[in-house]
């Protein structure tokens, strides 16, 4: 997909925040200390070869391990320039030390992977991407935190090498989560102190684009009539109408695949009558990839859905709409099915949490995992270029336990060696682990998704693939694992390779409400 998982995946972070945590919540009985979380929206302008610009917009997602330090993953794409699809995505830390009661100085480390549009050798050759910044954060109260400095963007084994002045702005806000998956202590049902529910949705999405003949790709050609794309959706409610969604899909149809595209925006629900319901939304963000000319990369969405639930907890979407680039001539009407799944998160302050104040909620397994894989070439046409040369990629992985053998799990991968700079993927799945002894652990899991991008031939995008792996638990929350696979095209390409992976992951507790 060049996908992202990111989104709503980006909970990947949670590696980092739940690594400081461990120790914060090491007494049980002392009840939970809620994690500080951030959103960070980041903008700023790349000097490229030739004099050439690109505008980039940054978003992040954020966990404190201690009062200093944060960590937590993100993505990069271009909105602004002539490079639309050039996106990243990878992990991010910050240390920040306070000045004032209002104002902090930081410095932060990007490590991501990533191209597009030029990318494959042209810009970042393997796709490596290496983010230093320096700067003043301005807490304001109820509003959030405003952030100014230098940043310095380098891809080594490309020719971006760029500094330049940022603007940034911080959402700040608190997340709920336990370190390991031992059974939370619990004093009877909830009591009078009972934490609030705070609605959520996440979504699966398949999504068809109906393209005008008027519209032309990046090289002057026709578009193609149509596009399919699969993807993900995060909807967080601010009140029981108004939300902020986040969506990240990929092609896997269409001739365009290497097309992704990363929206954030809101919208409003409304109620029509028992369990259906209208939603009306705007978005916006980078997008490009597979030939689309968008132009600098930004894309505008807006559209109109129905949803009707099936169960309390899950729900069917029929949506439409029309996407469009302003600075180019793509465009599209969109329709969309979503299957949906509903659920509350915790509502809490930096206050600790009792256990009592919980019956409301179950403790949730989840996993996250950083993973490197690399594929190794498995067809003699594999790749349209460097067809002898491997490719490494970096991403995250997120796993939800539905039983203490059974897994989904989700991932977005991007190459970072193997001059494919561009190629992205996402993916979806289901696996099972079984102990093998105390330390020990086997897996297998088969995943389905999107692909594309730096010169591999995966033909119209959609890949699938099969992997196995032998992990060793280093303590009761972190373990390693080894992996080996194969992925490839099912759907005209010539892509197949054999996969070899190593993973750091981390078990953490989230609470959903019952």
């Amino acid at each position: 997909m060049k996908n992202l998982i990111v989104a709503s995946l980006c909970a990947g972070g949670l590696l980092g925040s739940s690594l400081g945590r461990a120790q914060g919540n090491s007494e049980p009985t002392a009840g939970l200390k809620p994690t500080a979380t951030t959103w960070r929206l980041t903008s700023e302008t790349l000097a490229l070869p030739g004099g050439e610009k690109m505008g980039m917009v940054g978003g992040d997602l954020m966990f404190d391990v201690s009062e200093q330090l944060r960590l937590g993953v993100g993505s990069y794409g271009a909105v602004r320039g002539d490079r639309g699809g050039f996106i990243t995505l990878g992990l991010a830390g910050e240390w920040r030390q306070r000045l004032s009661p209002s104002w902090l100085a930081h410095t932060g480390l990007f490590v991501g992977a990533g191209g597009g549009r030029g990318g494959t050798s042209a810009l970042s050759g393997g796709g490596l991407m290496l983010r230093a910044d320096l700067g003043l954060t301005y807490e304001v109260p109820n509003v959030g935190n405003f952030a100014f400095g230098v940043s310095h963007v380098r891809f080594p084994s490309g020719v971006i090498r760029s500094t330049q002045p940022y603007l940034r702005y911080e959402y700040p806000f608190y997340s709920l989560l336990s370190p390991g998956w031992d059974t939370p202590p619990r004093a009877g049902t909830a009591d009078g102190a009972s934490v609030s529910s705070h609605r959520n949705e996440f979504a699966l999405v398949a999504r068809s684009y109906r393209i005008p003949a008027s519209v032309l790709r990046d090289d002057g050609q026709p578009q193609h009539s149509s596009m399919q794309l699969v993807g993900v959706e995060w909807l967080s409610y601010l009140d029981p109408n108004w939300f902020v969604k986040l969506e990240s899909e990929g092609a896997m149809g269409g001739q365009s695949n290497g097309y992704m595209q990363i929206l954030a925006g809101g919208g409003y629900r409304m109620p029509l009558w028992r369990g259906s319901a209208v939603k009306l939304h705007a978005a916006a963000g980078p997008a490009g990839g597979g030939g689309a000319d968008t132009g600098g990369g930004l894309l505008l969405d807006a559209g109109v859905s129905l949803q009707q639930n099936l169960s309390e907890r899950t729900a069917l979407e029929f949506s439409v709409g029309e996407v469009r680039a302003p600075s180019r001539s793509f465009r599209a009407q969109s329709a969309a099915l979503k299957l949906t799944y509903q659920f509350g998160l915790p509502g809490v302050s930096g206050n600790r949490i009792s256990w009592p104040a919980l019956g409301g909620f179950d403790a949730e397994n989840l996993r996250v995992r950083v993973a490197n894989q690399t594929y190794f070439k498995a067809s003699p046409q594999w790749r349209n270029q460097y067809v002898d040369e491997s490719v490494s990629n970096l991403g995250v992985q997120l796993d939800y336990f539905v039983t203490p053998q059974w897994f989904v799990t989700g991932q977005g991968l991007a190459a970072y060696a193997g001059e494919a700079g561009a190629y992205m993927t996402g993916q979806l799945g289901a696996g099972v682990q079984q102990q093998l002894s105390q330390r020990w652990f086997a897996e297998g899991e088969a995943l389905v998704g999107a692909a594309g991008g730096g010169g591999l031939a995966v033909g119209g995008g959609l890949v699938g693939q099969l992997n196995a792996s032998i992990g060793y638990r280093l303590t009761k929350q972190v373990s390693v694992l080894a992996t080996a696979g194969r992925i490839q095209a099912m759907r005209g390409g010539d892509f197949k390779a054999n996969v070899a992976g190593l993973s750091v992951a981390y078990q953490f507790n989230g609470f959903v409400q019952k």
